[in-house]
């Protein structure tokens, strides 16, 4: 429930602080669509810190620079991805705790912290600060075609009024009787601001975690029926081709939203 996740938010706000996350501290997130980072998205902006999405499929050593690069003093990674943040975790400099999130084997981060114990330690109310609206509340760094990834950061303000946009009818018209399935990565520019969105709507919303072929993909719209989805090109051909060969049904869509590469004609 949004109760709840709010809830959740407000324990992770205060097991931050205790951790030494102060005010504009960047806070790194390697996790997938899930409950997880949705708690991330409104904690960490919201406790004055700066949210710091990591592209989990960035080169090793484009991973590397870009946590020294943006100093993220604590970074919250799903127990299923460990092995890639294993790999540069000798080279980053600033990182002071690693919070794991799921089950698995962590060993090979050394010393980390259980995500689900440190917030069942910490009360769901949090003193939530008032601050600038331009202050920093998060940041996400390109791919790297170009030499080293380039970091942009969104303030609090381009955020919410990017939300307002999202939700409008002139774009996507989000509403609370709208179910989101966000297939776009959180890790890539705020997936397109659905977080947020349905967030501040009301919508339902369904997270994929790493299932992102067409046939979990398309079993989870049959299954928990969202009107609205975003994701792209490249997903959606996937989701087009097997649901005619498998004849699944895609009819609880309203909309769906493909970026970040051309649309090819025939997919429109």
């Amino acid at each position: 429930s949004f109760a709840k996740v709010a809830d959740r938010a407000g324990q992770l706000a205060h097991a931050l602080s205790r951790l030494g996350v102060g005010d504009s501290d960047r806070v790194g997130t390697f996790l997938w669509n899930n409950q997880t980072h949705q708690e991330a998205y409104l904690a960490i902006p919201s406790m004055g810190a700066v949210l710091h999405t990591l592209n989990l499929r960035l080169f090793p050593e484009q991973l590397a620079y870009v946590v020294n690069h943006a100093e993220d003093q604590v970074i919250i990674v799903d127990a299923s991805l460990v092995p890639l943040l294993a790999r540069v975790r000798d080279q980053l400099t600033t990182v002071k705790h690693i919070v794991v999130a799921g089950e698995g084997d962590a060993t090979a981060l050394g010393d980390t912290l259980s995500y689900e114990e440190l917030l069942a330690a910490e009360e769901p109310s949090y003193a939530w600060p008032s601050f600038d609206e331009r202050q920093a509340a998060a940041m996400c760094y390109t791919s790297g075609t170009t030499g080293n990834p380039k970091g942009v950061v969104y303030s609090h303000r381009s955020t919410y009024l990017h939300s307002f946009a999202v939700t409008s009818g002139a774009a996507l018209g989000i509403s609370d009787r709208d179910s989101v399935l966000s297939i776009v990565p959180m890790f890539h520019a705020n997936a397109w601001g659905t977080p947020y969105a349905a967030f501040m709507t009301g919508a339902d919303l369904v997270m994929p975690q790493q299932f992102l072929q067409a046939a979990p993909l398309t079993a989870t719209i049959a299954r928990h029926r969202p009107t609205i989805s975003a994701g792209v090109p490249t997903i959606w051909s996937d989701v087009l081709r097997y649901s005619r060969a498998n004849d699944v049904d895609l009819s609880s869509l309203r909309m769906i939203t493909a970026g970040g590469a051309a649309v090819p004609r025939q997919l429109i």
